[in-house]
């Protein structure tokens, strides 16, 4: 996975994140979504619309706090969340 910082604010970021599809973005945003300083989180898979760009463009704005640590807890909340999972898998 690579990452490229877009745009970064005290209150918002957008952030491209190659290589995934619709399957990861959705999972990421709602862990996103679950902060309680996160105002809103949304990304876009192709928001030139014509040839241009095709990399989901993620952008996340807080209510307080860094959009950048939000990010980070919303990576290891579904971390933790993935890890449970598989722990019930094995234990099943």
């Amino acid at each position: 996975m690579e990452l490229r910082v877009i745009d970064k604010s005290e209150a918002e970021l957008r952030i491209e994140v190659a290589g995934e599809d619709h399957t990861f973005m959705n999972v990421l945003k709602g862990a996103l979504l679950e902060a309680d300083d996160v105002a809103a989180a949304t990304y876009d898979v192709n928001p030139e619309q014509s040839g241009g760009q095709t990399e989901p463009i993620l952008t996340v704005k807080t209510e307080s706090g860094d959009p950048l640590d939000a990010l980070e807890d919303a990576a290891d909340a579904i971390t933790e969340k993935t890890t449970a999972l598989s722990d019930a898998v094995r234990a099943a």
